[in-house]
């Protein structure tokens, strides 16, 4: 019998297992993650022999000790402007100084010298504004790919003797008993606790529908976002990027009065794949080490998307379009925008004679065949007004890669205190569908964390 089962192994269950440890040291915790340790983390995909997903048993990019977000480029955004709606459970100021917490965390524990950014001040705003451009407000702490997997080793080596760690231990099912919850594995082994928290991310999502139909927890239907990454040399946006790291901007549609997003700026970074359930779709990184930066800047441009009645599977839609993409490009297809705006495909040929080198070695395609024309037309819509602020953004040369999808869970129906119908029994990070990011995922940790050591 345990103190506290947790399921997953990503921020929120990290920064649980750390404040549980801070505050109760003989606390006996278990940690249930269906990928593997750290070091073991490798994804065979490598570009050249290997292009395209295998389909290995355990996804080493989204699932194993760190989460979705060990091979992401370490932005921390503390904000509660975007990233998640955990402020609306637990307070504004609860939420802004626990993903302060986290911070103070990450520099402890090897993230001391890396560079925080703001939006406040800035005259970035008023340009923006007066381009009919939103600019969002947030503090960034960039870690940086190759220092944010620095401080999940750290954390790790802090953990791994205080709390049971079970790494390639997938978890079937999760039941409620008289004096807690009971556990079960894939290999047929159960443990018990009196408390348990899931934390199981965006990647568990279709196993967290299962686990709330079984013990009945009410969830509502949560949007998709779907995009582009768009990729061009690091001077066009350098007078942003050097001041903000990373500008979260939020554009209105003239045609459609819908939404389009900046998302996960990566300056000097590159371009690459990743994995949700066997769809390979693009994402992007960026390092801290200036030996390891790229001549080009990347970021997504996403158009978020909510369902009324009767359809409720925004997470099946956004996989369509994702399943669309890879049976056309055998992956990731990228097209230069010059292309895209004259509706014609691009080919490797002028893929290899653009200014933009690309980083990824991504299939030459039309995307105007994949993404719907309603989200194609926002994307256009929203490069020629980033242009305005960003001289550059809508050259012939800029390359578009497809699709980015973000997907997101049902959000999972729980109290203030981050807990569901059932006494002791908790849902925290990406995985309830209530935070949308690393900080949000790992203040919801440490906050879960505190009402069970209370």
């Amino acid at each position: 019998m345990y103190d506290v089962l947790i399921i997953g192994a990503g921020p929120g269950g990290i920064f649980a297992a750390y404040e549980l440890m801070e505050k109760n040291p003989k606390m006996k915790i278990a940690v249930f993650e269906m990928g593997h340790e750290l070091k073991k983390r490798h994804c065979p995909i490598d570009g050249e022999k290997i292009k395209s997903c295998i389909h290995c048993k355990s996804c080493s990019i989204m699932s194993g000790f760190g989460g979705a977000g060990a091979f992401s480029d370490g932005k921390y955004n503390i904000t509660n402007d975007f990233g998640g709606t955990l402020y609306q459970y637990i307070g504004k100021k609860v939420a802004l100084e626990l993903m302060e917490y986290v911070d103070m965390i990450n520099l402890k524990y090897g993230g001391e010298g890396t560079k925080l950014y703001s939006t406040a001040g800035t005259s970035i705003k008023k340009t923006c504004m007066q381009n009919g451009l939103h600019l969002l407000d947030a503090s960034v702490r960039h870690l940086g790919t190759d220092i944010n997997y620095i401080v999940l080793d750290n954390l790790y080596a802090h953990l791994k003797d205080k709390v049971e760690f079970l790494f390639d231990c997938t978890v079937d099912s999760v039941e409620k008993i008289d004096n807690g919850y009971r556990v079960c594995t894939a290999d047929g082994d159960a443990y018990e606790g009196c408390k348990c928290i899931i934390s199981a991310g965006r990647s568990g999502s279709k196993w967290m529908e299962k686990v709330c139909k079984d013990l009945n927890i009410q969830t509502k239907s949560n949007r998709v976002d779907i995009g582009v990454r768009v990729e061009l040399p690091s001077e066009i946006f350098s007078h942003l990027t050097d001041e903000l790291y990373e500008s979260k901007i939020v554009y209105r549609t003239e045609k459609y009065e819908d939404l389009v997003r900046t998302f996960c700026m990566n300056p000097k970074g590159a371009v690459v794949n990743e994995n949700t359930n066997g769809i390979v779709t693009v994402n992007g990184h960026s390092y801290e080490d200036p030996a390891r930066q790229t001549g080009n800047t990347n970021f997504a441009l996403l158009v978020a998307k909510h369902f009324s009645e009767p359809f409720k599977d925004s997470n099946g839609y956004g996989e369509s379009i994702a399943r669309l993409s890879n049976m056309l490009g055998g992956g990731v297809i990228v097209q230069r925008f010059g292309d895209l705006v004259r509706g014609q495909r691009s080919t490797e040929k002028r893929i290899a004679e653009s200014f933009t080198v690309p980083t990824l070695n991504a299939a030459a395609g039309d995307l105007s065949l994949v993404l719907p024309k309603r989200i194609l037309d926002g994307i256009i819509e929203m490069i020629y007004a980033l242009d305005k602020v960003a001289p550059g953004t809508a050259n012939d040369d800029t390359l578009l890669y497809g699709v980015e999808v973000k997907f997101y869970n049902m959000e999972v129906e729980v109290d203030k205190n981050l807990m569901t119908c059932h006494e002791g029994l908790y849902v925290i990070g990406d995985g309830s569908g209530i935070t949308h990011s690393l900080s949000h995922a790992s203040a919801s940790g440490v906050y879960v964390a505190r009402q069970i050591a209370k």
